[in-house]
């Protein structure tokens, strides 16, 4: 397992009964989780006492209770700046066990020895293309909600990046590679975090265990003849660590490197394990 526990304005304190606690910067929000099926004594004082809690609704969906939360505030990963506020379903707009994977291809882009040039799709707010930037690399983000790219400039503004070479668009993440494809543009380095279910701006629908090997087949024709790495995330709990590990080694083949894949997980502070949130599946180049 691959392990986010670098972080200093981001803990998990707790996690229980379908529920997690957490610490973003210098407030506390309780957060539903479905991998957290145990049930322990909430023991810290964080759970009478937080700044926002997601209430989950038995019809699907649910709502936010506030006590004393700013509408927005920011939190620090290193040298990179996060805005955050709470939003729909739940999210904050960040998923912090990611740093795992910013910390591993941001290593990889500064020893490569030459521009990189890398395309994240389904970038959301910016997380791995504000660390892939920072790292020296080219990037073009693609999301297909404008509201999510407009806050990773956002980001990309507080963390002192706006000038770095970053190509932002609003964008459905297939059509935009079979373009790129046609075109005959290539790319050093592919990042995707595809949702499990989504609809892009003309309403297509996105279901990744129908779309992800598909789209995988398309990024081999606009990768570079010498990538450096190819990461895959998802939160699917149906894809196993194995299943992206297969399709990149399928697909990958002709080119010379190797796939590992593993769970990704954040520490929790007040029992000493580790939450598993996710999947990664990491080609990365033997050269």
């Amino acid at each position: 397992m691959w392990i986010a526990d670098k972080w200093k304005d981001y803990e998990v304190i707790d996690c229980s009964g379908g529920e997690k606690l957490e610490r973003w910067g210098d407030y506390t929000l309780v957060r539903p989780d479905p991998q957290v099926i145990w049930d322990t004594p909430k023991k810290e004082k964080g759970w009478k006492h937080m700044n926002g809690h997601y209430h989950r609704s038995k019809k699907g969906g649910g709502e936010w209770e506030f006590f004393d939360l700013p509408e927005q505030w920011q939190i620090h990963y290193g040298e990179l700046t996060f805005n955050l506020k709470p939003f729909s379903f739940k999210h904050t707009g960040l998923f912090p066990e990611q740093a795992t994977n910013w910390d591993w291809f941001g290593d990889k882009i500064r020893n490569a020895g030459r521009p990189i040039k890398v395309l994240n799709l389904f970038a959301y707010t910016g997380g791995a293309t504000l660390a892939a930037a920072a790292a020296g690399a080219h990037v073009t983000h693609v999301d297909a909600s404008k509201g999510m790219v407009a806050w990773a400039k956002e980001n990309a503004a507080s963390s002192g990046l706006s000038d770095k070479p970053i190509r932002w668009l609003v964008d459905d993440c297939v059509k935009f590679v079979e373009r790129e494809i046609r075109r005959g543009n290539h790319y050093d380095a592919i990042i995707m975090d595809p949702p499990s279910y989504g609809r892009g701006p003309k309403g297509e629908i996105w279901k990744i265990e129908d779309a992800i090997h598909p789209l995988i087949k398309l990024c081999t024709q606009i990768l570079s003849e010498d990538p450096l790495f190819f990461l895959i995330n998802s939160y699917t709990t149906g894809l196993a660590p194995a299943v992206l590990t297969y399709m990149l080694g399928t697909e990958l083949k002709s080119f010379h490197g190797h796939v590992d894949s593993q769970e990704i997980g954040l520490p929790v502070t007040s029992s000493g394990l580790i939450l598993p949130c996710g999947a990664s599946g990491r080609w990365e180049s033997d050269n």
